[in-house]
């Protein structure tokens, strides 16, 4: 069941409709009850596994807060990580690295049994297994009470709107507005309805109907021409983010019409002007949860410059495997942890030499500043080519295919990608037109303060565009495969 379906538009209705009617206690009940219906749509059998990871960590969140033995406390603490872990290295990890072993073990001469079982990878288990483990974490470091009830918490990991991909909720922030009565307000209600809105044009418009180009190249690497390549490229950056963030809004949107706030997970992305600047704005929850778990902990900004680029780069290589048991999920992300360490050595370059007197860091700060306002745009072009790269990286099924499409690129120039190059003109362009809008008024939902007439207006041209432009393959969302 996904959101540009039917079926989730009957199921909400009947969901939603049914919980204004209920008191507080029984709106919880029915809201697991439905995300376990929900769930179960993809495979009732994994429905077991979230109600497993979900014992395990309510008990080991009591197991921490009731003693103060430090060696019982971690014992509690890594039974939460090992068997979030264990789950996810099993169903999305074990045949990766077990292919991968056989490879080598065949280039060193040594003859395997190649069989490998076949593991259904359960849907959305990347994304409950990091918010259990931030709620196990949290109460070890002590920023976290637990909660006593298993009905809370088991919504709190089961909740359907982020379930299968995210946000990646704190229960800092979730679980609260759980165990607390909530009302609709109109402004939730008009929010809601538009990150709605919103989110379906960004999927089902924009995403949806670039996906033939993304596919034309890198589903058949060999036979792209140089300009088709360099469309799809393009095509890839706005057809993931318009997936991603697409179902983000919706997520954000739905939960809204159940009195339930989730946090915001981009912002603006392709505004990012520098590698900090672009994880600070796409996929927030992820990014967040990175620096709080594993960044912070491994030593963050502490020590020398090679301990610091040392733990962004790991940092980066485990989100990068985070997104898949691929080599070039994992390419990506060292691709994103090299240019982050370019990044704060030129930063940190820059710094140093305009440290001197006073004056000197005054005026230099000054110039940079004045030169940033004059080239802002420039500086958000060419960061948005070098995040394109990236996605270059991650859209490419086999490795062995980059130096193909480089290649092609390069030396197989035809003019047969005209079309994808208006498609993505005609669906982004009004997305990056709103964006920078929002940005330099500093409101994300300024249409939402605007007249009435507006107001009608936009969601009238949001709908036709949909109802008229829509994909009509219902695509499943790209996310859900991690």
């Amino acid at each position: 069941m996904v959101f540009n379906s039917l079926e989730f538009i009957f199921f909400f209705a009947i969901v939603c409709g049914t919980y204004w009617l209920l008191p507080h206690r029984l709106q919880n009940q029915m809201l697991l009850v439905a995300s376990y219906v929900f769930y179960g749509f993809w495979d009732w059998r994994f429905l077991g596994l979230i109600a497993f990871s979900t014992v395990v960590d309510y008990s080991a969140g009591l197991g921490i807060a009731r003693s103060h033995n430090k060696r019982i406390r971690q014992y509690w603490l890594w039974t939460s990580i090992c068997t979030n872990l264990g789950l996810l290295g099993f169903f999305k990890y074990f045949g990766f690295f077990v292919e991968n072993a056989l490879r080598l073990s065949a280039t060193l001469g040594f003859e395997l049994d190649s069989r490998l079982p076949s593991i259904l990878l359960p849907v959305g288990i990347s994304f409950y297994t990091f918010q259990t483990m931030s709620y196990t974490i949290d109460i070890y470091r002590g920023k976290l009470q637990p909660t006593r009830s298993i009905l809370d918490f088991a919504l709190f990991v089961a909740f359907f709107p982020q379930l299968v991909a995210g946000p990646i909720e704190r229960a800092s922030v979730l679980l609260p507005q759980l165990t607390l009565p909530r009302r609709l307000g109109r402004q939730q209600l008009e929010e809601g309805s538009w990150l709605i809105l919103t989110g379906l044009y960004l999927k089902c418009v924009l995403a949806d109907n670039l996906t033939p180009f993304t596919e034309a190249v890198f589903g058949n690497p060999e036979q792209a021409s140089g300009f088709s390549i360099i469309v799809g490229i393009y095509a890839a950056a706005f057809q993931i983010y318009g997936d991603f963030a697409g179902y983000s809004r919706i997520a954000i949107g739905v939960s809204k019409l159940l009195g339930i706030d989730l946090m915001t997970n981009f912002d603006r992305p392709y505004l990012a002007v520098n590698p900090s600047d672009f994880w600070r704005r796409w996929h927030i929850s992820l990014s967040t949860w990175l620096r709080d778990y594993l960044y912070i902990p491994l030593g963050g900004n502490r020590g020398g410059n090679f301990l610091v680029y040392r733990n962004l780069m790991i940092t980066m290589l485990l989100g990068g495997l985070w997104h898949g048991a691929a080599w070039n999920f994992i390419a990506w992300g060292a691709f994103h942890g090299a240019i982050l360490c370019l990044w704060r050595w030129w930063e940190t370059t820059r710094k140093a030499r305009v440290q001197g007197d006073a004056s000197r860091v005054i005026t230099g700060k000054a110039r940079f500043e004045n030169a940033t306002l004059g080239v802002s745009w420039i500086r958000i072009l060419a960061f948005f080519h070098v995040s394109c790269f990236g996605w270059f990286l991650f859209f490419v099924t086999d490795l062995r295919d980059v130096p193909v499409l480089l290649s092609n690129c390069l030396f197989s120039w035809e003019w047969n990608g005209r079309i994808g190059l208006l498609t993505i003109a005609l669906f982004a362009g009004p997305v990056i037109l709103f964006e920078a809008i929002s940005s330099r008024v500093d409101a994300e939902h300024f249409i939402l303060t605007m007249s009435r007439p507006i107001r009608l207006w936009a969601y009238s041209n949001l709908t036709m565009a949909i109802c008229l432009c829509g994909a009509v393959n219902q695509n499943e969302f790209i996310y859900f495969q991690f």
